[in-house]
């Protein structure tokens, strides 16, 4: 059976069902606040978990957070305790995104929460939270996409796409589960 192509029409985009969940303003300050202090190599990490509560993040102790992450949307994130998240990790979390105690992001890791449904014409929001469950790691360039949960213990190897969950324990790497 051969695939119907859907037509894109851009135009159309409506965003519909994607809430930022502060207004412009607040947006607006954080953008400033990430780009001229929170993502600098100068910037002390130990600031960097209290700029994000500033701006709506629960975020637990002694967690370190290097330069260059970016966050979205601080007020959708929740951080447990004892966390690692590695230079140039972004968070783009249009929707929640759980990070539970003694995580590790590494460097280059990326938790993506938006995608688009790809059948509609105008290419609308499919969003959806992730987790990242007690003891589990996000390998370096690692991916983790909307709607995961990577489970306590689990391992996304570096460079890996988890596109579906990963249980408990497991390890997903490049070429496929282990």
């Amino acid at each position: 059976m051969t695939p119907v192509a859907t037509t894109r029409r851009l135009r159309g985009f409506t965003g519909a069902g994607y809430d930022k969940g502060r207004g412009l303003l607040t947006q607006a300050a954080w953008f400033a606040v990430l780009n001229l202090l929170f993502l600098k190599w100068w910037f002390p990490p130990r600031l960097r978990p209290t700029l994000l509560r500033a701006f709506g993040a629960r975020v637990g102790e002694r967690v370190l957070i290097r330069h260059r992450v970016r966050v979205q949307w601080p007020w959708k994130l929740t951080v447990g305790d004892d966390v690692w998240i590695g230079e140039d990790s972004w968070l783009i979390n249009l929707e929640p995104i759980s990070i539970a105690s003694d995580v590790c992001v590494s460097q280059g890791a990326v938790l993506c929460t938006g995608s688009h449904q790809r059948r509609s014409p105008t290419f609308e929001f499919d969003n959806a939270p992730i987790r990242l469950e007690p003891g589990s790691w996000v390998a370096a360039r690692a991916m983790v996409l909307r709607g995961v949960t990577v489970g306590a213990g689990a391992v996304v190897g570096a460079g890996a796409v988890a596109h579906r969950d990963v249980p408990a324990g497991a390890v997903h790497t490049a070429g496929g589960a282990v």
